[in-house]
Order: C-alpha cells, then sequence, then structure tokens
C-alpha cells in the first residue's frame, strides 16, 4: 500500500512541473511577441498582405 501511495505523489509532482513548464513557454513567448515595434508589427503586416495579394492573384484564372 505505501508504494502506490508514493507513485501516485510522484505523478502528482510531474504533473505540476509539467503546468509549471507549460505556463514558462508560453510566458516567454508572450514576451518575445509583445517586443516587437508597432512600426515592425505594421511593416510584417504589409509584407503578409503583399505576399496574400501576389498568391491571390497568381491563383486567379485569367479572364
Amino acid at each position: 500500500m505505501r508504494q502506490r501511495v508514493r507513485w501516485w505523489k510522484v505523478l502528482g509532482l510531474a504533473g505540476l512541473a509539467g503546468v509549471a513548464a507549460s505556463g514558462v513557454v508560453i510566458a516567454r513567448a508572450e514576451r518575445r511577441r509583445r517586443a516587437y515595434t508597432p512600426e515592425e508589427i505594421r511593416e510584417r503586416l504589409r509584407e503578409r498582405h503583399a505576399q496574400a495579394n501576389d498568391a491571390a492573384d497568381s491563383e486567379s484564372p485569367q479572364t
């Protein structure tokens, strides 16, 4: 019986460590996302928009 209790404790601690690690990864990604200046974000959005327009133009049939 005592051995079974230990396994549950280990499993619980492993789950807790997994949740904490996930939180660290999410926080790091959020800090990285917020590190962009507004001008950098605008520039990236303009680039993505231009790429999307180019892709849409190449896919549309010519009439």
